[in-house]
């Protein structure tokens, strides 16, 4: 891989890894365009990154939360929302676990990438139908937690699927958004512990690594507080139009080409 290739999926992993339009299809799709056949362990490097802009996004809410359970403050928010990330964690982790095998497979078909954006339209349109009037529970918090572990499917959107979850679950809107963020976190540093350093055996040059994930923080960074300010419009789901259209070219290129 040459250093402008890393360059553009660091970009595409940025733009991609917050807009509910899949950054693991769309790095699939990018991969095939440069003929490239790079290691699972780049991809989830290029997540790390997005894992620090939630970090940084998310600090003051995180500081919160692990005071909370230091001093054991069981009927606080903040406490609460953590006890919800570890509810919602577990079945992501399970699904992580048992199926990751079958799910790698599907990196290298784009029908399978497109199928998966027509489902991710279809959830994103579902999702403007939402009516907000529950609190989180933890019934929700497994079912999005489900949502999650589902898009580990390339070309189903992890902040989509979950996003809309909570939406037609009776979220509001913010508490969606920042519960799908938040929920983020474990499944994406598990992903690192796991596959991350498999990166050194994968003859990717540690600079090339390097300017994927600086360029997919600052990317990402933009990209995370641009959408949160488009969630609070109610424009969410129009990104299903985009899927849609993705999703409908990447099927008939497959099938007819």
């Amino acid at each position: 891989m040459e250093i402008w290739q890393s360059l553009i999926l660091g970009i595409v992993q940025g733009i991609t890894e917050w807009l509910p339009i899949s950054s693991s299809g769309h790095l699939v799709i990018f991969q095939q365009m440069f003929g490239l056949s790079v290691p699972l362990s780049f991809d989830i490097l290029l997540h790390f990154s997005t894992l620090l802009v939630l970090l940084t996004v998310y600090y003051k809410d995180l500081v919160a939360i692990c005071k909370s359970w230091i001093f054991l403050e069981t009927k606080s928010t903040e406490f609460k929302l953590g006890l919800m990330l570890i509810i919602g964690s577990i079945p992501t982790a399970l699904i992580g676990l048992y199926f990751k095998d079958s799910f790698v497979l599907l990196y290298g078909s784009l029908l399978a990438v497109g199928i998966a954006e027509l489902f991710t339209a279809g959830v994103l349109f579902l999702s403007s139908k939402a009516k907000e009037n529950q609190k989180l529970s933890a019934p929700s918090a497994i079912l999005i937690g489900i949502a999650q572990g589902i898009a580990i499917i390339p070309g189903v959107s992890r902040s989509g699927t979950t996003i809309s979850a909570g939406l037609l679950l009776g979220l509001k809107r913010e508490a969606a958004a920042k519960y799908s963020f938040l929920l983020a976190l474990p499944a994406i540093a598990g992903a690192t512990i796991l596959e991350g350093p498999a990166i050194f055996s994968g003859g990717i040059g540690f600079v090339t690594v390097m300017i994927g994930m600086i360029t997919s923080y600052i990317v990402g960074l933009l990209t995370l507080k641009w959408l949160l300010k488009l969630i609070q419009r109610k424009s969410f789901y129009m990104f299903g139009w985009y899927c849609l259209g993705l999703g409908l070219i990447l099927v008939g290129l497959s099938v007819f080409f």
